[in-house]
């Protein structure tokens, strides 16, 4: 396991990336096809990947599921940071932390807990409980039922060694200035709205300095070349590549809910790996759809 310290100083301003779970024709978890896809991103550098994450249909995934995707991306990338998704109740969560790291994970990033709202003071026992069963690093991510106050991260990070980042995908810029301002260097920042980069620089002046991309997951060098311009101030090629592919994307991934996961993987599949469909709720793009991604994809 990647010390917890050395993950975060990586993470700090380096891409991350957020791996497609392939399935098989039965439904089941594709270890070799997994495998493949991740040897062919290996070419291009990132500060972790992400397994088992929104793109990689936590949400659809069991338990068991979870440990086998950490498992065969250790196994296809032995040098790469591996963080798992997590989330769910705080038990269950709890469960999957060490289920995790007994798989080889480095770390986790804690998705939001499931279904009911909670009070700021339970989300925080949640958050405190999660990190307590584990010796691994915890990213915690502000999405949806989840939203940790500045307030609440600054009682965690003091209570909690291996809280190491802080991922926002609310769209709360407010928020997120208020805990980049509050925690400083404490902890590590990623933007994580659905195709980040259409947000990433209106994120940079909240000071989230780096961000986590799906794209990676079927254009891997176009994501590296729209970070690299974000990274160095670079605003005039970051709004080429946002007006030539990330729009275009998001046109395509708007055009129904849950695109946002099955667009990325159409796009894994036409690179030519076995992803496999998605598996419901969500569903697959249409065949107008997948020739639209084709088209947006031609050359790149």
């Amino acid at each position: 396991m990647l010390d917890n310290q050395d993950l975060q100083a990586r993470i700090r301003t380096g891409l991350l990336s957020f791996p497609v779970t392939p399935f098989d024709d039965a439904g089941d978890f594709a270890a070799d096809a997994f495998g493949a896809h991740l040897e062919w991103l290996s070419d291009y550098p990132v500060a972790g990947l992400i397994v088992a994450g929104g793109t990689g249909e936590l949400f659809s995934l069991s338990p068991s599921e979870v440990f086998e995707v950490v498992r065969a991306a250790k196994a296809a990338q032995p040098g790469q940071p591996i963080i798992s998704g997590c989330g769910y109740g705080t038990r269950m969560a709890c469960e999957m932390a060490r289920g995790i790291e007994a798989a080889g994970g480095d770390g986790i990033l804690l998705l939001p807990h499931y279904l009911i709202g909670a009070p700021q003071d339970g989300i925080e026992a949640h958050v405190r409980a999660v990190c307590e069963s584990t010796k691994m690093a915890v990213i915690v991510y502000n999405r949806g039922q989840t939203r940790v106050s500045a307030e609440t991260l600054m009682r965690l990070a003091d209570d909690c060694p291996n809280l190491i980042g802080f991922k926002d995908g609310t769209g709360d810029i407010e928020t997120v200035r208020r805990v980049t301002l509050t925690l400083g260097e404490r902890l590590s920042y990623i933007g994580g709205m659905p195709t980040h980069e259409l947000f990433a620089q209106a994120y940079r002046g909240a000071g989230m300095p780096t961000y986590s991309s799906a794209v990676f997951n079927f254009v891997p060098g176009t994501a590296l070349e729209f970070h690299r311009a974000f990274s160095v101030g670079d605003d005039a090629t970051c709004e080429i590549l946002l007006k030539n592919f990330y729009y275009p994307f998001a046109k395509i991934r708007d055009r129904k809910t849950g695109y946002a996961v099955s667009a990325i993987k159409a796009g894994v599949r036409l690179r030519g790996f076995a992803a496999g469909p998605v598996r419901t709720p969500l569903m697959d793009l249409t065949g107008e759809e997948v020739e639209m991604m084709q088209d947006l994809m031609r050359g790149r």
